[in-house]
């Protein structure tokens, strides 16, 4: 008789159990599909815009580099692959390529050593630091036309920088900035220094306030001088930042394109062109928008295969756990 019991209460919760034949929706489903509500309406205006701003442009973009066209009236005239020919093996494209490398590469291996020690002093406790960081910090939030516009009026023949050097005894160094080709690349890279300086501190200052305290303390208890537990605790600690730092610094130098143009326009004869200035003369100025187009797929290319290599093999072990399965 017990057993009888024991299985029909045992029956009886079995039935409670489950769904209502009613078709009640169980949680597991009802959370699901609210998850799948979320990120619709969460993720898809930004994605439309992504689409439409981003992924069509190139869509057409590579559409019209195969024609050649002037931007007046319909595509009639096709010629292939002809533009990336011209492009690939023009000397002004290798030319201009080539600056953006030099500016990359004078870019990790110039500010990140600047940015690291402004955030260095700028971490600590000191009377000003408020004040100090502002100044840091200040030029980055100016537009590129703002700065352009000032460096090319401060860097011309006999302006303040001139007059400046004069009054410290340093006349000898006086030189024409913006109008020698041997300088004015380089003249080019200190101001664009001076804008983004403000960037690559703030971020390495970021990185550095997340390190605990106490392992710089526990070196200094053991013997560590500042320089070995600079060495090897806080650059250790801080390389995820540092490589992202290098990221974005690499492609903001492989898209220049304000600063040149507004201040050089990429002269003198081509000193100081960039693959934005090469594309903006070729496209716009002479109205070839297929060559134009053609300029900017191999742009995206070369900035698309930078960012697929840098994350297989430097970002790859930053980003290995930051994706995580949904909670079902």
């Amino acid at each position: 008789m017990a057993r009888t019991q024991s299985a029909g209460e045992a029956a009886g919760r079995d039935l409670l159990s489950r769904p209502a034949a009613t078709g009640a929706t169980p949680p597991r489903s009802r959370r699901r599909l609210r998850k799948a509500v979320e990120l619709t309406l969460l993720l898809g205006p930004p994605i439309g815009l992504f689409v439409g701003f981003v992924i069509v442009p190139m869509i057409f973009a590579a559409w019209y580099s195969l024609y050649n066209w002037n931007g007046f009236g319909p595509l009639t005239d096709f010629i292939g692959f002809q533009n990336y020919s011209s492009v690939l093996t023009g000397p002004v494209f290798h030319q201009a390529l080539l600056h953006n490398v030099i500016i990359a590469l004078l870019s990790v291996a110039i500010q990140l050593p600047i940015s690291f020690g402004l955030a260095l002093l700028l971490n600590r406790r000191a009377r000003g630091r408020t004040f100090l960081r502002l100044a840091v910090f200040a030029p980055f939030v100016l537009s590129e036309a703002t700065a352009a516009v000032m460096w090319y009026e401060l860097l011309q023949p006999g302006g303040p920088v001139d007059a400046l050097l004069k009054g410290v005894g340093l006349g000898g160094l006086i030189h024409y900035w913006l109008a020698s080709t041997s300088l004015v690349l380089y003249t080019v890279f200190v101001v664009a220094t001076w804008k983004y300086i403000g960037f690559g501190t703030v971020l390495l200052l970021a990185g550095l306030q997340g390190i605990p305290p106490e392992l710089r303390e526990a070196a200094a208890i053991d013997g560590a001088t500042p320089w070995q537990a600079t060495r090897a605790i806080t650059l250790p600690l801080l390389g995820p930042t540092i490589r992202i730092w290098i990221f974005l610094s690499v492609i903001g130098a492989l898209q220049l394109f304000d600063l040149v143009w507004i201040m050089t326009q990429g002269g003198p004869a081509n000193a100081s062109s960039t693959m934005l200035t090469y594309q903006y003369v070729n496209g716009v100025e002479r109205t070839q928008w297929g060559y134009g187009a053609t300029v900017s797929v191999v742009l995206f290319v070369i900035s698309f295969v930078f960012a697929l290599a840098y994350q297989r093999y430097a970002l790859r072990r930053d980003t290995a756990g930051a994706v995580t399965r949904a909670v079902m």
